[in-house]
């Protein structure tokens, strides 16, 4: 369990800390000339039962509030000190703001220097403590008077924090990748570079390989140390030090994570949900510069509230944050709010999409969007973008918002019975949505072809934007290929119809076929142009262009720049003949070669191989060709009869 102390300057929250564990937490020269904390602070208190409780001690002075926003950060618990004598003061209050910001929910509140004054007085500050506490998250934790120097109530601390250590429940470690706020970082003569912080997911063992982010910097683990002594693991919730290779100081520091490269996206927008502090006296304005504190960073940014415009005192709305540099956050993150000249606190909030987009306008569907990842769970979250976000949930994005392992990531969408559609399975839909959105494109399509009889079919992007337009469209071209494979449409072209379907199946169109088909096939390789071939059948060449290019709309006829037409067969026979020239030559056959296979002219057999690299059956190479995918899923099998013999050779 870790606690960190908090409290105004001079309220003796180090010698508390020393008292409990025997660590004095101030190390540095000035902290100890000066006697007050000026950096955060670590020590260690090992319990009987064998568990051990971590305290950070942070500086209470308001000119160092961010070193103690560094300090809190993925904390569990709280030890909130008052001094006896001076009672509540502004930095007790900056600070519970703080922690409840945090959602800081377990701890204890001291009153300190309790020798210093009467009863009544320690009588007056319990009061005042407890009307301070009333309206957090914090009220009703125990309320105890100690003193550090006789020692008196010590015991009673000591017994309350060892039960909270007890009833602690460690934070699961897996099914999440690794992530580590860095606090501190410094060099030891032998070792190298050395990061403290706090473990908020994963584990970590010697040996892994990590990012230092948002740098992007590659690092290896070379040794871990926890409380001093050498360590071969350390996970969430726990503080550590871990001695990196592939780095130095210049390149690390506070306010990095070190974590796993599948969670390395850092950013400069971040949508959040933002709350004002109900202490403040004027509204948070749209594009309002502050400072963002997030784990142990600090960096400035504007908000921006394009749909409220401001957001009142104790009031809360989505925001987005927008960053003078990139910072790594995740889903559910906490993060502090300061004003310009990082002074006071103006609020808090929670990440909700850490990867956001340019908010200039907040529609219906990004704010169904943005509801669902409020959700707290990646379960509940998922749950609700699936149903209420049109395009789909994109998993990648997805996983990595909540920093999902894969094989969490695959149980979830099993749990909740998610589809994934596009080239790699990464847009999530629902089963119910999935059939629906199939038996509309069949019936859309049975509707086309009823209004137009004559067209070939309907454009994918056409169909797209009439049924699932939010829907990317790899996933929609995904999910009429899986009909394609079941036979109930075809694709041509990127034109979908229904198997079945001819758009020159009028008489007049017929009776065209039956003329120019036989004409092509009597062409053989040597196809000629649209207006030798009109010519040669006394037809329009205007009317036979049309009628060739709704022929290949339906995939009967494939059009080779600049103008010839060949049925696919044709065509199919002719890749053949590529391929067998590439087997024959595994050093790539040349134009002439191909010409002399196929019996064309040279300037007719590049313009069909160059026709093959668009379809990548073939690829040029220098001024040799090469097979590059098998044709007969694009063409279909070459015709028998016409299929090459042999190929010529070297």
């Amino acid at each position: 369990m870790i606690v960190a102390t908090a409290g105004h300057i001079d309220h003796g929250k180090t010698l508390l800390v020393k008292t409990l564990t025997g660590v004095n937490t101030d190390r540095l020269p000035e902290e100890k000339a000066r006697g007050i904390s000026i950096d955060l602070g670590f020590a260690y208190w090992p319990l009987e039962s064998g568990a051990v409780i971590g305290f950070v001690d942070v500086p209470g002075h308001e000119r160092f509030i961010r070193n103690m926003l560094a300090g809190v950060c993925g904390i569990d618990f709280a030890l909130l000190v008052v001094a006896a004598d001076d009672g509540v003061m502004p930095q007790t209050v900056e600070h519970l703001h703080i922690l409840e910001l945090l959602g800081i929910s377990r701890g204890i509140a001291v009153i300190t220097k309790i020798d210093r004054v009467a009863a009544e007085r320690v009588e007056a500050v319990r009061a005042e403590v407890t009307a301070l506490l009333a309206p957090t998250r914090l009220a009703g934790i125990p309320l105890l008077a100690v003193s550090a120097v006789t020692g008196d109530g010590v015991g009673e601390l000591k017994d309350k924090l060892a039960a909270a250590a007890g009833a602690y429940a460690a934070r699961a470690a897996e099914g999440q990748h690794f992530r580590f706020a860095i606090d501190r970082a410094f060099t030891i003569a032998g070792s190298g570079t050395v990061v403290t912080g706090t473990v908020f997911n994963g584990a970590v063992a010697t040996g892994d390989r990590l990012v230092i982010s948002p740098k992007g910097t590659p690092v290896r683990v070379r040794g871990i140390q926890m409380r001093g002594l050498p360590a071969e693991r350390a996970q969430a919730g726990q503080r550590c030090a871990l001695n990196l290779t592939g780095t130095d100081l210049e390149t690390v520091a506070r306010g990095d994570w070190l974590l796993h490269e599948a969670i390395h996206a850092p950013a400069q927008r971040i949508d959040a949900r933002v709350t004002v502090l109900g202490s403040e006296k004027q509204p948070l304005e749209h594009w309002t510069p502050l400072h963002l504190h997030l784990a142990t960073a600090d960096v400035t940014a504007r908000i921006s509230i394009p749909k409220e415009g401001a957001i009142a005192p104790g009031a809360s709305a989505i925001a987005q944050l927008v960053l003078a540099k990139p910072v790594s956050a995740l889903n559910g993150d906490r993060l502090i709010l300061r004003d310009q000249s990082a002074r006071r606190t103006l609020g808090g909030g929670v990440v909700l999409d850490p990867f956001a987009r340019p908010l200039r306008r907040v529609t219906s569907a990004r704010l169904a969007e943005l509801d669902a990842l409020e959700q707290g769970s990646p379960e509940a979250a998922l749950a609700a973008m699936l149903k209420h976000v049109e395009r789909g949930v994109d998993l990648a994005r997805f996983e990595r918002m909540f920093n999902l392992k894969p094989e969490r990531a695959a149980s979830l969408y099993t749990a909740a019975g998610v589809i994934a559609l596009g080239k790699e399975g990464r847009t999530g839909i629902t089963r119910n949505y999935r059939e629906g959105l199939r038996e509309q494109t069949l019936a859309a399509l049975r509707d086309f072809h009823r209004a137009q009889p004559q067209a070939v079919g309907m454009e994918a992007a056409a169909l797209r934007k009439q049924l699932a337009p939010q829907l990317p469209a790899e996933a929609f071209q995904s999910l009429i290929r899986e009909l394609a494979d079941e036979r109930k449409l075809e694709i041509a072209s990127n034109v979908v119809r229904l198997p079945g379907h001819d758009a020159t199946s009028n008489p007049e169109d017929q009776r065209l076929w039956q003329l120019v088909l036989p004409a092509l096939q009597a062409a053989g390789f040597a196809t000629p142009p649209v207006a030798e071939l009109a010519a040669a059948l006394k037809l329009k060449e205007a009317a036979l262009k049309d009628f060739l290019h709704r022929k290949s709309r339906s995939g009967e006829v494939m059009r080779v720049p600049p103008d010839r037409f060949y049925p696919r067969a044709t065509l199919a026979t002719l890749a053949a003949t590529a391929h067998a020239l590439a087997r024959a030559n595994p050093n790539g056959f040349t134009a002439a070669q191909y010409r002399d296979a196929t019996g064309t002219g040279r300037g007719l057999a590049i313009e069909i191989l160059e026709f093959l690299d668009t379809l990548a059956i073939t690829q040029r190479i220098g001024d040799a060709r090469k097979a590059r995918k098998d044709f007969v899923p694009i063409l279909g099998a070459a015709e028998p009869a016409r299929a090459p013999a042999k190929a010529a050779g070297k």
